[in-house]
């Protein structure tokens, strides 16, 4: 069964996900360059009749120049992206009553966690949710859903908001955000490939022909043309594990942190409960973007198992676990050792 790691400093929190920041632009330059390879050597060469691709290789380039700017985009408007696709629009504390009292939330963590205070922002949707986005704590947002500020108190908003602000706080954001933003040109790119992929099947009718027409590597290059091949095809499943990769384990982390800026675990496990029971997905957020958000907005039932399958293919651990740790924080353990689910 897996376990909730084990505490680390916010300082070891923040080394850590600035080097899986740098861990996903590497792995997206890598990926663009590998694509932009095989475009020039086995589509664009075969085109010009050059054994080996081009003499410059065109697509490699304009694939690091076409990754380069999107990683710049993704780095200084990803936030941006995010909350567009979202539908957000900026919190009114003087529209009613619950903006107000987000706002003002939101501000006493900021003051708790010693950070800037993060914009506001209202994604209009009935299912309760939220989550944090932004490179750093002073370009982050907070952003909640029109059903989670309907559903929830004050204690239990409170524990959400610090749960988001710890994301803000350990540069959990980062990393996620830069996920997000890059997983639309990863699929993107990744299309191109395959449509080249399919023009050269058509040419040759046969995967075979322009191996033979190769001599000398033979082997070595049909390894190659079927790794290339298979990243073409499965990129956007392999950019939804990366992001699976660096989401799962920071949300007990995260919840340990509300507790300590709260003071009041029992706040955060008692939304989670009710975010827990509200059965309707969160239709404003897109799966690209799942992963951002404190609990899943897909309501995917690999989420409620532990274990090396779920840790590959879920986004969040198990609701029932995190309630029972924030319980245990309180001293409020059931004899099970489970929590109490309400219906």
């Amino acid at each position: 069964m897996t376990h909730a790691p084990q505490r680390a400093t916010f300082y070891e929190l923040q080394a850590k996900n600035r080097l899986n920041s740098v861990l996903v632009l590497v792995a997206f330059f890598a990926f663009v360059a590998f694509l932009g390879l095989g475009l020039d050597w086995f589509v664009f060469g075969e085109m010009l009749g050059v054994e080996g691709g081009p003499t410059v290789p065109f697509f490699t380039l304009f694939g690091l120049a076409w990754g380069a700017f999107h990683a710049a985009v993704s780095w200084f408007g990803g936030a941006r992206q995010v909350l567009h696709s979202t539908h957000a629009r900026p919190a009114r504390p003087e529209s009613s009553p619950a903006e107000k009292q987000f706002v003002n939330v939101v501000e006493e963590m900021a003051i708790a966690a010693g950070l800037p205070v993060p914009k506001t922002y209202v994604v209009p949707d009935d299912d309760p949710n939220a989550f944090a986005v932004g490179r750093d704590p002073e370009h982050a947002a907070i952003a909640v859903t029109e059903g989670l500020l309907a559903q929830l108190d004050r204690d239990e908003l409170q524990g959400v908001i610090g749960h988001e602000m710890s994301h803000v706080r350990n540069l959990d954001i980062r990393a996620l955000t830069l996920v997000t933003a890059l997983f639309g040109a990863t699929v993107l790119l990744s299309d191109v490939a395959r449509r080249g992929l399919s023009s050269r099947h058509g040419r040759h009718g046969s995967w075979r022909s322009s191996d033979n027409d190769r001599g000398g590597g033979g082997g070595g290059m049909a390894i190659l043309f079927i790794a290339w091949m298979l990243v073409a095809v499965l990129a956007p499943i392999l950019a939804r594990f990366l992001a699976m990769a660096v989401s799962r384990s920071r949300e007990y982390l995260a919840d340990a942190s509300a507790a300590e800026l709260t003071r009041n675990p029992l706040g955060l496990a008692s939304a989670l409960r009710k975010l827990d029971a509200a059965h309707e997905p969160t239709h404003q957020i897109s799966q690209g973007s799942a992963h951002l958000c404190i609990t899943d907005p897909r309501g995917l039932r690999v989420n409620e198992r532990d274990g090396a399958f779920a840790d590959w293919l879920g986004t969040h651990p198990p609701i029932a676990r995190r309630i029972a740790l924030l319980e245990g924080m309180a001293g409020v353990l059931t004899p099970s050792g489970e929590s109490p689910r309400s219906g």
